[in-house]
């Protein structure tokens, strides 16, 4: 199967590395023209450079983190250019268990889950909706269907952002437009290697053994790699996943327990 998305523009969030990275590189290997979003631009640039028919992307410095800042260069963008495909993805917050964090600190973790992509979709529909046609697909965890202790801010903002894509769905699908949540396990990324860092610190253990612990809970035995991930998102945004939408679809190499 072919996944052709030649002639479509595509916004990701949080592509310089890890996922987001894997997910730009296959949607441009797909035909699109992708903007890559994130807040080092020698990095950014660099990227651009290294994919195929790299004089059609771009790249928008941002930092999620800084919400108002943010919101200033998005607005911005949108207005100016199309945008067939959004990817919400951003870094995550920081890591803790339920008694670790205070009520601000769940207020910076909605505003950089939360309130980035519900504004970043709502001044992209306009557009899809006049064209009949759109993809819309949202970065977050399988945390949000079992819990992981460490990461109660992700828990919570990210079962948000489930829900919120569920209801969306119902409002936007008769306009041609899909609106998916991928259920990210566990992927060979630098966020991992720094999650992992601190278990080893807290658990007294070292790395490795971390790693290893964390490949044992996946059925598959081995971390997802990025290029997998894109994967997926390349078939989301095609014609080929008309039919899937307000879907919840986990990638984990078995991992959840639940179905």
């Amino acid at each position: 199967m072919k996944i052709d998305l030649t002639g479509k523009n595509a916004l990701i969030g949080g592509s310089s590395k890890g996922i987001g990275l894997g997910i730009a590189t296959e949607l441009a290997n797909s035909g699109a023209r992708v903007c890559l979003m994130a807040r080092n631009e020698t990095k950014l640039k660099e990227i651009v450079g290294q994919l195929p028919n790299s004089e059609s992307h771009s790249y928008l410095v941002v930092d999620f983190s800084k919400f108002e800042e943010y919101k200033i260069k998005i607005e911005k963008y949108i207005k100016n250019n199309q945008v067939d495909i959004l990817v919400n993805n951003t870094q995550g917050p920081s890591a803790g268990n339920s008694l670790s964090k205070n009520i601000d600190s769940y207020q910076e973790a909605f505003d950089l889950l939360f309130k980035s992509v519900v504004h970043t979709t709502s001044l992209v529909i306009p557009h899809m909706q006049k064209n009949k046609w759109g993809r819309i697909i949202n970065v977050t965890s399988v945390s949000v269907k079992e819990p992981l202790n460490y990461l109660v801010l992700s828990n919570s903002i990210r079962s948000a952002v489930v829900a919120w894509a569920k209801s969306l769905s119902v409002d936007i699908g008769k306009d041609g437009i899909t609106i998916n949540s991928i259920l990210t396990g566990y992927f060979d990324t630098e966020r991992i290697k720094e999650l992992n860092k601190e278990k080893s610190k807290s658990l007294n253990i070292s790395e490795d053994e971390v790693l290893e612990k964390m490949k044992s809970l996946v059925p598959l035995n081995r971390l997802g790699k990025t290029e997998e991930y894109g994967y997926l998102v390349s078939f989301l945004s095609s014609d080929k996943a008309s039919y899937i939408n307000g879907a919840s679809i986990p990638i984990d190499g078995g991992l959840l327990k639940s179905y």
